[in-house]
């Protein structure tokens, strides 16, 4: 059993160092290229539901996988459950300091860009997770987490998706009536 946790360990280390090379090498090739644009910022009027769904995204995709780390994982000493967030937890910290040294150091538009990647494989890694614990009955509490999780970040990147436009602050057409 222990063979098999190292080498699950040793697997999930390379599976997210090369997703974080080849990401990084992604966007600042893209950012490279786009040097020369206009300085880019996030848009100062935020709409209404914003405030809503980020405190949603930080108490469900969070505060509440962090709980579950620290009694599972820490607490009742469960393997599977650290292996299956420590990595999420790890991803999600890089993502917001890529998304913030790309926007407040260099205000570059590839900010965009940064969710584009990272939560697709946000969802692999959950998926990873739930695989892990889906062998152990005792951690039922935690599959049904992973499997919000997943559920939380497909819904959160359909919403940065469908932002994109005002992100990019594209113009919108008054409508005619005819």
């Amino acid at each position: 059993m222990l063979q098999i946790t190292s080498s699950t360990n040793l697997n999930i280390l390379l599976e997210n160092l090369l997703f974080l090379v080849i990401s990084t090498s992604f966007l600042g090739f893209v950012g490279f290229l786009w040097r020369e644009s206009k300085p880019f910022s996030l848009p100062q009027t935020l709409p209404a539901w914003f405030s809503a769904w980020l405190a949603v995204v930080l108490v469900v995709g969070l505060a509440l996988p962090l709980v579950v780390m620290i009694l599972w994982g820490v607490w009742w000493g469960n393997r599977s459950v650290l292996q299956a967030l420590i990595p999420y937890f790890v991803m999600l910290g890089l993502q917001i300091l890529s998304e913030r040294v790309t926007l407040k150091q260099f205000h570059s538009c590839v900010w965009v860009l940064i969710p584009c990647l990272y939560l697709p494989y946000r969802f692999w890694q959950l998926y990873i997770g739930l695989t892990l614990v889906s062998f152990d009955t005792r951690l039922i509490w935690v599959q049904r987490l992973l499997a919000v999780e997943i559920v939380l970040w497909i819904f959160n990147y359909g919403v940065h998706l469908s932002q994109i436009p005002r992100l990019l602050r594209w113009e919108v057409q008054p409508q005619s009536d005819g």
